[in-house]
C-alpha cells in the first residue's frame, strides 16, 4: 500500500491536544505515545506488539522521523495502516500534527494508534499529543544514568520498558539504580524488562497494554 507522508506544522499545543483527546474518545480509539533514544528499539518493540495484538485489535501507526521513511516501510510491510510524519528537523511531535493525520486513518475501523515519537529523551516529553498512555524505552546499552539525566521523560511516563535486557551481562548497567530512580521520579510508573530478541518479558507488557486498550475501546 502507499504510505502517506506529511510535514509537521508547529502550533501551540494544549488546545489542540484536548481536541485530539475528544475526537479519539468519541471514536473509542486509544493513542499510545512510544518515546526513547535513537536505537533504543522503538520500532522493533512496536512490531512485536503488533504481532501479538493484531488479532485482537485493529492497529494503526504514526511514524515520526526527522527525515526518511525506513521505519514506516517496516510497518507497511506488515499490512498495518501507517502514516509517516517528517518533522524536517523538529525534535518532537506536536498535537497539531496528530490532529492533521487522524483523517488519514479510518478511525471507525481502528482500536489503537501507536505513535513512534522522534528519537530523543528531551523534547518529546514536553508535548502532550493527546495520548492515553506514554511508554518510555531505555535500552541496556544506553547506560543506567538516563533517568537522572532526563527526569521529565521518565517522570511523565506510564511505563518504562528496559529494552534489550538480554544484553545485561555485557554492560555495566545497574538495574536497581534505574528502578529506584524511576520510582522516585514517578511512583506509579510500571517497569518492564524486555528483550525483543528472546521475547522475554513481552507477555507482561502485552498483557498490560491489552488491558489499557480494552479500557478505551470496550473490547
Amino acid at each position: 500500500m502507499e504510505i502517506k507522508i506529511v510535514k509537521q506544522i508547529l502550533e501551540w499545543n494544549e488546545d489542540v491536544s484536548k481536541a485530539v483527546i475528544d475526537e479519539l474518545a468519541d471514536k473509542k480509539v486509544a493513542l499510545i505515545n512510544v518515546m526513547g533514544s535513537p536505537g533504543a528499539g522503538k520500532t522493533s518493540l512496536i512490531t512485536q506488539i503488533i504481532n501479538r495484538l493484531k488479532d485482537k485489535y485493529a492497529i494503526g501507526v504514526i511514524e515520526g522521523d526527522i527525515a526518511g521513511q525506513i521505519d514506516a516501510d517496516k510497518i507497511d510491510a506488515m499490512g498495518i495502516p501507517v502514516v509517516q510524519l517528517q518533522t524536517d528537523g523538529a525534535c518532537h511531535i506536536e498535537a497539531m500534527s496528530i490532529q492533521n493525520m487522524l483523517p488519514m486513518f479510518d478511525l471507525d475501523k481502528l482500536d489503537v494508534i501507536f505513535v513512534e515519537n522522534i528519537g530523543n529523551l528531551v523534547c518529546p516529553a514536553e508535548f502532550n499529543i493527546g495520548e492515553d498512555l506514554r511508554v518510555a524505552i531505555l535500552s541496556i546499552p544506553e547506560g543506567d544514568d538516563k533517568v537522572e539525566k532526563y527526569p521529565l521523560m521518565f517522570s511523565t511516563t506510564d511505563a518504562l520498558v528496559l529494552n534489550k535486557f538480554d544484553m545485561l551481562p555485557y554492560f555495566d548497567f545497574d538495574v536497581e539504580r534505574v528502578e529506584k530512580n524511576e520510582k522516585d521520579a514517578n511512583p506509579d510508573a510500571l517497569i518492564f524488562k524486555v528483550s525483543n530478541k528472546t521475547c522475554d518479558g513481552l507477555d507482561e507488557l502485552i498483557s498490560w497494554l491489552s488491558a489499557k486498550i480494552s479500557e478505551k475501546t470496550g473490547k
